[in-house]
């Protein structure tokens, strides 16, 4: 319930701090007191349209704040936690409305978007007016108060879940009849590029160890010829060895003959010998480990140029070769297995259906009991209300191929006013005071279910008095034995049933200025009598009306 409002520099009230009981409060005053002051600081607060002309002139800025008590899992909580917002305690709205028409939205001192703000406060508060009753506007509203009207939340949570399942299992046959098809428009590509992948059966890392053993090959080629060369240089008939070796042989014949002139000389040839020895062997071993086979230089080419043809092929890197093939041999056998699963997908979605069918009809064939309650609820109420001769209706046409999360109904309040009219839609059909009581007979039928915490009615009593007022004030009454009422009001009959009255004011601010400012304030007993009879004799106020606001006050008390 609201415990709460401040509001600071808004039109012409200055700063004004209110508190709020549970049952019925009427807020009263003479017209142009600032009544709907208080109506657009309350809207501002819930995440209504700003408007920089709502600041009180010469201030840069207004701000209002609503305070909120309600239970830890009301609906209005798990939506702001939902969004980061910490809800410990009470909720406390904050708005600021800048003159320069910017504001900015707070619940419990956290930012937040007016749009999220706005979602929270629509869960918190519902002001009605003859020409501001949203909940009879949306026929999505009509559905969701008649489920409440009946209890219906169990079964709606039922049907939306089988809903979800029904279209969640549509919507994977249809991605897998779509795959198949898909598949089967290529299957002859497929299956001619699998067998052409499994017969290449490409090997991860080949392609860089068939390129590196080409290369080994082609340098061993290009290097082999001059090895072969100093080979035959120092293996061959031309080779110097066979000579050095006779020479030094004379030279070790000729050194008896003439010694001390040869042995450096047949020393340093012998040591020639002994590295060209050297030389033969390592070049014998250069030119074995340079021999290839021609044969396998063109295999290992061929088979290269084989992978790097796939790869321009089917467009991937030679490396993607492999997941390739390994992901047409899949597509291959899902087209092989989709006709399969394609039977259990639809055998699915034909279970399912039937399934979210039978529920939709289930809550179907509730609804239309609770349309005929809830319809006789309201008539009930109509009379007293000075809407004797008119009927309101349930209207809920159901059709299979509407379905929604929300089963296959679409509801609608249609009224009759008068006999032999056409009834219609509420909206279209209802004046504004008609269509204000509709709604509170409506509210009465529902008590405290699909409702908001906290109800504001806005002068839902213009027009009528007597007999309707008074059976408007009962039934406001009634209501706030449920929840919390708020109503402005012009009707004396409504005001004395209140369990909290307000009295807005407007007049001078006593400080000597002309400035004028807007009050309200609670009234004591003796004080709600004068306001009561002030509303059953107007600007004269005598004995009599007072008399008679006493006895009024005195019958509702």
């Amino acid at each position: 319930m609201l415990i709460q409002l401040s509001i600071r520099d808004i039109v012409l009230i200055e700063r004004l701090d209110l508190a709020f009981e549970t049952g019925l409060s009427v807020l009263t005053g003479e017209t142009g007191a600032g009544k709907s002051i208080l109506l657009d600081s309350l809207s501002l607060a819930l995440g209504g349209r700003g408007d920089g002309d709502l600041v009180r002139h010469g201030e840069d800025k207004g701000q209002v704040t609503a305070v909120f008590d309600v239970a830890m899992n009301h609906a209005a909580r798990r939506l702001l936690r939902d969004n980061g917002i910490d809800d410990d305690g009470d909720l406390i709205f904050r708005r600021t409305q800048s003159a320069d028409g910017r504001t900015k939205a707070f619940v419990n001192d956290q930012p937040l978007s007016v749009q999220l703000m706005r979602q929270a406060g629509q869960l918190l508060v519902e002001i009605h007016g003859q020409h501001d009753d949203r909940a009879l506007v949306d026929t999505d509203a009509h559905r969701m108060l008649l489920d409440a009207f009946a209890g219906l939340n169990d079964d709606l949570q039922q049907v939306s879940a089988l809903y979800r399942i029904w279209r969640d299992t549509e919507r994977t046959l249809k991605k897998h009849r779509e795959k198949v098809e898909n598949a089967a428009r290529e299957a002859d590509y497929i299956r001619s590029s699998v067998e052409e992948l499994e017969a290449l059966s490409p090997q991860d890392g080949e392609e860089d160890d068939l390129a590196d053993r080409r290369s080994r090959m082609m340098k061993a080629e290009r290097i082999a010829g001059d090895i072969s060369e100093a080979s035959e240089f120092l293996n061959g008939n031309a080779s110097p060895v066979p000579h050095i070796a006779s020479l030094v042989r004379r030279l070790e014949r000729k050194s008896h003959e003439a010694p001390g002139l040869l042995e450096d000389t047949v020393a340093l040839l012998d040591a020639a010998l002994d590295q060209l020895s050297n030389a033969q062997m390592e070049v014998e071993a250069a030119l074995r480990k340079t021999e290839y086979d021609p044969k396998e230089l063109e295999r290992v080419e061929e088979r290269l140029f084989a992978l790097r043809a796939a790869s321009r092929k089917y467009s991937v890197p030679v490396t993607g070769l492999p997941a390739l093939a390994e992901r047409m041999i899949i597509e291959l056998a899902d087209l092989d297995a989709g006709e399969e699963r394609l039977g259990k997908l639809e055998a699915e979605l034909t279970v399912a259906k039937a399934a979210f069918d039978a529920a939709a009809r289930s809550l179907s064939d509730k609804r239309h009991h609770a349309g005929e309650a809830l319809a006789a609820a309201v008539m009930t109420e109509l009379p007293a209300l000075k809407l004797e001769r008119a009927r309101f209706m349930v209207e809920i046409s159901s059709s299979e191929d509407a379905a929604t999360a929300d089963g296959i109904d679409i509801v609608e309040f249609h009224v009759q006013t008068n006999p032999g009219t056409r009834p219609g839609s509420i909206m279209k059909v209802a004046s504004g005071g008609e269509l204000s009581r509709f709604l509170l007979a409506l509210k009465v039928a529902l008590a405290d279910r699909g409702s908001a915490p906290t109800l504001v009615f806005d002068e839902i009593d213009t027009g009528v008095g007597g007999a309707v007022a008074d059976a408007i004030g009962q039934r406001l009454k009634r209501l706030s034995e449920r929840v919390q009422v708020l109503s402005v009001t012009h009707a004396p009959q409504v005001a004395a049933r209140a369990a909290t009255h307000l009295l807005i004011s407007k007049g001078p601010s006593g400080d000597g200025s002309e400035k004028i400012f807007t009050r309200v304030a609670a009234m004591e007993p003796k004080d709600r009598t004068e306001e009561i009879a002030r509303m059953l004799a107007g600007a004269s106020v005598t004995d009599e009306a007072r008399a008679a606001a006493a006895r009024l006050l005195a019958g509702n008390g």
